[in-house]
C-alpha cells in the first residue's frame, strides 16, 4: 500500500470503522474503573460491571423492539448466536427451511445436524438478484417444519429479504423464525414482534459500532433452548444443571464486560442517529459506486439493480481480472480496503452465478465520504485500463 494515502475502508459489511469515540473511550473507562466480574459478586467494581450489561441489553430492546431485556443472550458474534438457536432448538427428525441465500454461519450448523440427528433441510432457491419466491418457500412447509431460518440481508448482493412477510407465514403455519441480522442491525429498522421474528441473532461488531467479540441472541420468551454450553453463571450455583432464568441460562462464564461497554456505546449511537437516517445515508453512497462502476467496460455488478433497495454491499465482477488480484491491487495501489473470494456465503455465489471465481465486495459504511467512493471508482477504472492495454 502506497504509505502516502490514507486507508480508504470500504469493507463494514465485514467489520464496521471507525466507530465512534465514544464507543472505545466506554472500553477503555470500564478498563480502568469496572472491569470486575459481572454478576459474580456484590462489591462496587462487580456491581458497576453488572450495570454495564444491564444497560447495553436495554438498549439493544429498545433497538429491536423487545419487551424484555433479559431475552436477549449475549454472544461472541452472529455465528455463535445462531448455533446457539439452532442447535439448542432443533432436535432429530425436525425440518428446516432456510434460502439459496445463507452465510455458513446458518448453512454449516444445519448441514452438522443432517449429519448427527438426522434433521432434513430445505434450501428454498432465490433468483440471481437475490429474490425469495414466497409461494415457494410457504409450499416447503411440512408437518415436520419447526424452522425457518433466513438473512435479512445477504452479505454478498446486499438484498433485503421481506422477513415481515416471511414472519407473517411462519405464524400463520406455526412454525418459528430466526432472522441473521448479521447485515441489517443498526441499518435496518427491526422489530422483533411485528415482524413475527421467534430468534434475532446480531453481530456487535458491525452495524451496531460496537468491537468484535460482542452480539447476541434475542429468544422470544415462550421459546426455550437447550444452552450451547454449561457452566458458571452467578445464579442457582448449589444446582448441578443449568439455571432456567434468564439470560444466565444461556450465558456460562465471564462475559466479555469490557467489549459489551463498547457496544453499548456503539448502540446508543444508532438510537441516536436512528437505522432509518444511516440507511439513508449508505443508500446514497450505495447507488454513487454503483452508477460509477457500471460504466466500468466489462464490470458486472451482482444483486438488484440501482433502482433496488438494498444495504451497503456492492460486489462485482471484472472481465478477465481475478477479484483476489483486484482486492490486491486496490490495496497495494490505492490504499482501498475491500474483501474478495467467496465471503462464506458459497449458496449465495451459486445463486449469483459467481461460483467459480469468487466476487470483489466492496461495502461503504456511515462514516463512508463520498469522495471515497470517487476515489474508489477510479481505482477500478484504473486497474481495469492498467490491466488490458
Amino acid at each position: 500500500m502506497n504509505d502516502n494515502k490514507p486507508i480508504i475502508y470500504l469493507d463494514n459489511a465485514a467489520t464496521s470503522w471507525p466507530k465512534p469515540s465514544s464507543v472505545w473511550e466506554a472500553m477503555e473507562r470500564n478498563m480502568r474503573e469496572s472491569a470486575a466480574n459481572p454478576g459474580r459478586g456484590s462489591h462496587t467494581m462487580a456491581v458497576k460491571a453488572s450495570r454495564v450489561l444491564f444497560e447495553t441489553r436495554k438498549r439493544l430492546a429498545r433497538l429491536f423492539r423487545i419487551g424484555n431485556p433479559n431475552d436477549i443472550a449475549f454472544a461472541l458474534n452472529t455465528t455463535h448466536a445462531l448455533n446457539l438457536a439452532i442447535q439448542g432448538l432443533l432436535k432429530p427428525g425436525d425440518h428446516v427451511i432456510a434460502t439459496s441465500l445463507e452465510h455458513n454461519s446458518i448453512r454449516r450448523p444445519l448441514e452438522a445436524l443432517k449429519r448427527k440427528q438426522g434433521i432434513e433441510v430445505t434450501y428454498v432457491p432465490a433468483s440471481k438478484d437475490g429474490t425469495i419466491d414466497m409461494k415457494a418457500l410457504e409450499a416447503a412447509i411440512t408437518p415436520r417444519t419447526k424452522l425457518i431460518a433466513v438473512t435479512h440481508s445477504s452479505n454478498l448482493l446486499g438484498t433485503i429479504t421481506p422477513v415481515g412477510e416471511i414472519g407473517e407465514i411462519a405464524r400463520r403455519r406455526n412454525v418459528k423464525l430466526l432472522v441473521d441480522a448479521a447485515q441489517s442491525a443498526g441499518v435496518l429498522p427491526i422489530d422483533v414482534m411485528g415482524m413475527g421474528i421467534d430468534m434475532l441473532a446480531f453481530p456487535g461488531h458491525k452495524g451496531l459500532m460496537g468491537p468484535q467479540g460482542t452480539g447476541g441472541l434475542y429468544i422470544h420468551p415462550n421459546l426455550e433452548l437447550e444452552p450451547l454450553m454449561q457452566g458458571g453463571t452467578g445464579s442457582k450455583s448449589e444446582a448441578p444443571e443449568q439455571p432456567n432464568v434468564r439470560p444466565d441460562r444461556y450465558e456460562a462464564g465471564t462475559q466479555n464486560t469490557v467489549g459489551l461497554a463498547g457496544l453499548s456505546e456503539g448502540v446508543n449511537y444508532i438510537l441516536k442517529e436512528t437505522p432509518e437516517a444511516i440507511h439513508a445515508k449508505e443508500r446514497e453512497l450505495t447507488i454513487q459506486l454503483m452508477e460509477g462502476l457500471q460504466s466500468v467496460q466489462g464490470l458486472t455488478l451482482l444483486g438488484p439493480g440501482v433502482e433496488v433497495e438494498r444495504t451497503a454491499i456492492v460486489s462485482f465482477l471484472l472481465e478477465g481480472v481475478d477479484p483476489s488480484e483486484m482486492a490486491f491491487l486496490l490495496d497495494q495501489q490505492f490504499g482501498i480496503a475491500v474483501r474478495a473470494g467467496f465471503h462464506c456465503t458459497p449458496l449465495g455465489h451459486e445463486t449469483a452465478g459467481s461460483y467459480e471465481t469468487g466476487a470483489v465486495r466492496a461495502s461503504p459504511g456511515y462514516f463512508t465520504e463520498k469522495s471515497e467512493i470517487v476515489s474508489m471508482i477510479d481505482a477500478v477504472k484504473e486497474i481495469n485500463r492498467t490491466l488490458k492495454a
